[in-house]
């Protein structure tokens, strides 16, 4: 263990900074989207039980790697390999791909910021526009969002592990969740909410097709940031005192309570909007529904609560998504941050200002890519669709590259590191050893869990790229 390595004060600290990377606009809104389209009910039985067989093992390994090696993927991989050039580039994968998820991950931070700003400045009717979006996406005033956000993600990071991430998973998580509620019971006293209600929580197995299935388990896989190097860089900030697998079940069992309660907020308004609506004409883009969408929500709710209580509610939910990105952003951007302290020996201070010019330039060319600058807007083609620069970048890196490496990390730990991961966990946990939960970890990555995620890979890649549906669904 390094001398100088940061660690989180309490386990607690680590639990709120660890849901907070989990607990993201995935949750918020790309879940509700997922479930409206794939059963309501159906998709949420099947993404509860992917999350606790299939991504928690995956979610206590990463851990396990990152303390037992208090390194980010990086020189993680080249540590517990001997120095192997070819794992020691399976952990730059790891570390390239929260560096550019990064990215695309600000700019939508950034419309979100720019649209808690014209709410409270009085103009939820503008917002409420199905045309408006197009136009916002333009607008030069979002470079002064990508300044104030990148100033806060900034602001964190630099305080470093105890006094930064933690402090502010301290504080904006127990607020997130507080807002979340609330939201939740107001929306849950509205016309017709109860049908969505309905609709949300009781499965239907007549629903239950292999294309819910497929979305449940890439949903499950994406929204605990599995394959983002994410956890194995919190992993090497916590001490021997923590035990990982009972910590890991906290952060899971928090990610799938704020995606199912966000569920009871979107679902039930919804379908008071609209008694009639059929779920699956809803846009698979969360984007969409969080910009286009959400916003006729709100303003309809002014026959009722007037335009200033329907704009209060806006800027509450917006408040609550811009929060949740805050903490997934700052969590995706510190593993190429503590990269280069680790592996480069910057300070944190330098570390961050390289991304800036690095990332941060790749971010402005993302941000220019809906309309602005025409190179950037019509970047590439392919599956017979032009595509931005921003949609390229969420497709290779979001979409496809994650599951690889969540594929890399079981075969890394089943089959290189063997069984050095039983012993890592047991440290913090005496009964681990000879436990079932050590036999199910043990067996499930080293078995069906891998071949479950390569399937995800090689079915994004045929379906993103090539227009092919491996599968038939």
């Amino acid at each position: 263990m390094t001398a100088s390595r940061e660690h989180f004060s309490s386990r607690i600290g680590f639990i709120l900074a660890a849901a907070g990377s989990a607990v993201g606009i995935g949750n918020l809104v790309g879940f509700p989207v997922n479930a409206a389209k794939n059963g309501g009910g159906a998709f949420l039985l099947m993404y509860a039980l992917f999350v606790f067989f299939i991504c928690l093992p995956v979610m206590i390994a990463e851990m396990g790697v990152g303390r037992k090696t208090q390194k980010e993927p990086v020189g993680a991989y080249k540590s517990l390999s001997g120095g192997s050039k070819l794992w020691g580039a399976a952990g730059f994968l790891g570390v390239l791909t929260p560096f550019m998820i990064a990215v695309f991950y600000m700019v939508i931070t950034v419309w979100i910021f720019g649209y808690i700003v014209l709410i409270a400045m009085g103009d939820l009717d503008l917002l409420a526009n199905s045309d408006y979006f197009g136009s916002f996406v333009h607008d030069k005033y979002l470079f002064g969002g990508l300044i104030a956000v990148a100033s806060i993600v900034y602001f964190i990071l630099v305080a470093g592990v105890k006094d930064g991430i933690e402090k502010a998973a301290k504080v904006l998580m127990p607020t997130l969740f507080v807002m979340l509620i609330a939201l939740v019971i107001y929306v849950l006293t509205l016309d017709n909410a109860m049908a969505g209600v309905k609709f949300f929580i009781i499965p239907d197995v007549a629903k239950l097709t292999p294309s819910v299935i497929n979305g449940a388990l890439s949903q499950a896989f994406f929204s605990l940031s599995l394959g983002m190097g994410i956890l194995i860089t919190y992993g090497s900030y916590i001490d021997n005192k923590t035990d990982i697998v009972s910590s890991a079940k906290f952060v899971a069992i928090t990610d799938t309570a704020v995606a199912f309660t966000a569920g009871l907020m979107i679902l039930p308004a919804i379908f008071s909007f609209d008694p009639n609506i059929n779920p699956n004409k809803l846009s698979d883009s969360g984007v969409a529904l969080i910009f286009t969408f959400l916003p006729k929500i709100f303003l309809a709710l002014q026959a009722s609560l007037g335009y200033f209580g329907a704009s209060a509610i806006a800027v509450c939910f917006f408040l609550l998504v811009f929060f949740a990105a805050i903490t997934s952003l700052v969590s995706i951007i510190e593993v190429p941050v503590s990269y280069l302290v680790t592996e480069k020996c910057q300070s944190r201070k330098k570390a961050l200002m390289t991304l800036v010019s690095t990332a941060g330039i790749l971010t402005v060319f993302a941000l220019v890519s809906y309309g602005m600058v025409d190179f950037f807007t019509n970047f590439t083609s392919y599956a017979g669709q032009n595509k931005p620069f921003f949609d390229v970048i969420v497709d290779v890196f979001y979409d496809t590259i994650l599951p690889l490496n969540g594929f890399l990390l079981c075969i890394f730990v089943s089959y290189r590191w063997k069984k050095q991961l039983s012993k890592e966990l047991s440290i913090g946990n005496e009964g681990y050893v000879g436990s079932w939960v050590e036999k199910y970890v043990d067996f499930s990555l080293g078995t069906f869990v891998p071949v479950i995620v390569f399937f995800i890979f090689i079915n994004t890649v045929a379906s993103k790229f090539f227009a092919i549906n491996l599968f038939g669904f």
